[in-house]
């Protein structure tokens, strides 16, 4: 898992990237490519 401060430019990497709001920190996921995470914090 990649921990960025800005989650914007890993968010236009893929399609199928969502932003997930977890606990207080926010995620990016991706479905199709499981391995491709990050967080922001």
């Amino acid at each position: 898992m990649r921990v960025a401060s800005s989650l914007k430019t890993l968010k236009k990497r893929h399609k199928e990237c969502r932003v997930v709001r977890r606990k207080g920190r926010v995620y990016v996921i991706n479905k199709r490519n499981p391995r491709f995470k990050a967080r922001q914090g």
